[in-house]
Order: structure tokens, then C-alpha cells, then sequence
């Protein structure tokens, strides 16, 4: 088959496109890891987002999309055997046995507003609003409403204390979600 052929049989030419994978449970960090130690480009958009762990909030890198990243092909010079045996990657999203390209402009926006929000550090782990529970000391099982951060490990909680609204300051370890 002659190269124009095989570009016309792909509907595509010879420019790298984006596509995306589909990985096995938990495992789109060690499918980024493993396609990029083999050559390939990938993007694997990722949030920094805070989580409690023993008590104390920590910043981790949790996948924008689940399960899913972007790999940057060639239909007719890329070596597409390899990724289907890839640690980590369950399969190329796509219609049956063909791959579906994603537009090259999602991607660069999602780059350009991930480049944006790293700057940007934002607790999601409590927000203003929020009930929470307080799990420790003076005020134990009582219902409070999370008010903000008073720098990493403080926070400021509005509870009801002698039909009045109260503020109080305790450390973030000692509340939890209600």
C-alpha cells in the first residue's frame, strides 16, 4: 500500500493529532510515566487538591480526568503496537477498531488554563459554608459552619453558643465533613 493509501484510508495526512487513552483503574500516572519513557508525548492534566490524611491536610496531584489522558500520534510514522501493552492503559478511546482524534485546541486550552492555575493555590478540601464536625477538644460532636483558613493548619468555625452566632479558631485536624 503506497503512502498516499494508507493516508487516505485513515481519512488523516501525516500531522500529529491527540487522542485520548482510556487507563485501568487508579493507574493514569504510572500509563503517563511508562508512554513517556518510551518516546510518546502524553498530557496528563492534573489538579493539586488538598486532602486530610492522619489528621493533617496535605496538597496531592489527583487527574483532571480520571481514568484518561492524551497521547499526540501520528497515523502513518507513529508506532501504535506498543501502547495497547503499556502498563497502565486499558485502550485508545475511540469508534470500534479506530481511533478518535481529539481537537488540538481543547488540549492547548486545557494546558494554557492549567499553566494559569498553578499559581493558584485553592484549598477544595473546605469551603466557606461547609458544615463540619468537631472531632476534638471543649467542643467535641458539635456542628459548626466553616467560616475560612487562617493559614494552613488553623481555621475559623462559626458555631451557636448561647443563641449567638460565635467565632472560634482551632487547629483543621480537629474538624471533619459533615
Amino acid at each position: 500500500m503506497s503512502e498516499v493509501d494508507a493516508s487516505s484510508e485513515y481519512g488523516g495526512d501525516a500531522v500529529p493529532h491527540w487522542y485520548v487513552i482510556q487507563c485501568k483503574g487508579g493507574e493514569s500516572f504510572r500509563a503517563a510515566e511508562h508512554l513517556g519513557n518510551q518516546g510518546y508525548e502524553v498530557f496528563h492534566p492534573v489538579l493539586e487538591v488538598q486532602k486530610k490524611r492522619r489528621g493533617k491536610l496535605e496538597w496531592i496531584n489527583e487527574p483532571l480526568f480520571p481514568h484518561y489522558l492524551f497521547i499526540r500520534l501520528d497515523r502513518l510514522v507513529s508506532n501504535w503496537r506498543p501502547i495497547r501493552s503499556t502498563r497502565g492503559v486499558l485502550r485508545l478511546v475511540g469508534f470500534g477498531d479506530t481511533p478518535l482524534a481529539v481537537d488540538d485546541g481543547l488540549v492547548e486550552t486545557l494546558r494554557h488554563h492549567g499553566a494559569d492555575r498553578q499559581d493558584a493555590t485553592v484549598n477544595l478540601y473546605f469551603r466557606a459554608g461547609d458544615v463540619v464536625e468537631i472531632t476534638e477538644g471543649p467542643f467535641k460532636d458539635l456542628q459548626a459552619v466553616f467560616a475560612s483558613h487562617k493559614g494552613e493548619e488553623r481555621a475559623i468555625v462559626l458555631l451557636n453558643m448561647l443563641h449567638k452566632q460565635q467565632q472560634l479558631e482551632m487547629p483543621v485536624s480537629q474538624l471533619r465533613r459533615r
